[in-house]
């Protein structure tokens, strides 16, 4: 199974945004050195928590960077735009880094309504996400009625981020899938991936191909690895309180604002859904998850508030798979 990284470009208490995104250059720097097969970037618009919105211009940062490791998104969420610019894009990015580009494509439409009115994207508007897929494949492929520049002699492989009807989706067009989330802890997950595995449409030579993507720390010991995965948890608890996803706090800051035995049971709570823990609590919960879903990737997307720990965590996990 090949390893993977993801980085959302995750905003820091006391850091500006500037330095969220020099942060993901650097952690890309140290993913190609750890022997990481690919690194992706996320698509997030007007959340304080995260940088990163427009992926293509950060991959161009990377790819200065970097001299071989897989470059992409995961994802560039296809209802936000018009599939001949982000087919121009990615075409760009490839021509640059020859061989190295893939592009992951999700279906969101926006956190917030505010940001869906900036977006120009309703809501309500109609469900044309297989449809805008099959326009991008036929303009990476030259075989659009338009052709989108630049050519490139290397193929733009194409992922779906995806659950439920995406992975319907995927089969029907005979693309590969990144599933993340709840779905991984449901006990119909390995029907679910047969399902889509033998609904799965060839195109051209393609296979069916999946990526499970999930947050992943480890530190020295099982409750050091849990303070690694507070900040996320965290922040993602208070979002759903306030609508708000801040940015990462410090273990010790959150620590204060813990004050009451419900917040800290629910806390607790989540923590225990997030795989961390020293490497051999990770080791099982991975192969436990691997033998589930018949992986062929892992995309790990772990964060924290401590860079330097976190670059500890992506040593380890590295670590596991060498």
């Amino acid at each position: 199974m090949k390893l993977s990284l993801l980085d959302r470009s995750r905003t820091r208490v006391g850091h500006s945004d500037g330095a969220s995104l020099t942060h993901t250059v650097e952690r890309a720097v140290d993913a190609e050195d750890l022997g990481y097969h690919r690194f992706w970037v996320a698509e997030h618009h007007g959340i304080p928590g995260i940088a990163s919105g427009s992926p293509a211009v950060l991959l161009a940062a990377i790819g200065g960077r970097t001299q071989h490791i897989q470059l992409g998104s995961g994802g560039v969420m296809l209802p936000q735009h018009q599939p001949f610019v982000v087919a121009e894009q990615f075409l760009m990015l490839a021509g640059l880094f020859p061989g190295r580009v893939d592009l992951g494509v999700g279906r969101s439409l926006g956190f917030t309504e505010p940001v869906r009115r900036a977006l120009r994207r309703s809501a309500e508007a109609p469900d044309t996400f297989a449809e805008d897929i099959a326009e991008l494949r036929a303009f990476l492929e030259r075989s659009a009625p338009v052709t989108a520049r630049p050519a490139v002699d290397d193929a733009v492989p194409l992922f779906v981020l995806a659950t439920g009807k995406g992975l319907t989706v995927a089969a029907e067009l005979g693309l590969p899938v990144v599933v993340g989330g709840p779905v991984l802890d449901d006990p119909s997950l390995p029907q679910v991936l047969a399902g889509y595995r033998k609904a799965f449409q060839p195109h051209r030579d393609s296979r069916p191909r999946v990526t499970v993507s999930l947050d992943v720390l480890i530190a020295d010991t099982n409750a050091e690895a849990r303070d690694l995965a507070l900040p996320e948890v965290w922040a993602m608890a208070q979002s759903r309180r306030t609508g708000f996803f801040g940015p990462l706090e410090p273990v010790s800051a959150i620590r204060e604002q813990l004050r009451h035995d419900r917040q800290r049971d629910r806390i607790e709570a989540a923590l225990d859904r997030v795989t961390a823990g020293d490497a051999q609590t990770v080791r099982r919960r991975l192969e436990q998850l691997a033998e589930r879903s018949g992986a062929d990737e892992l995309l790990v997307s772990g964060s924290t508030y401590d860079r330097d720990a976190l670059a500890a965590s992506d040593a380890a996990v590295a670590g596991l798979h060498n």
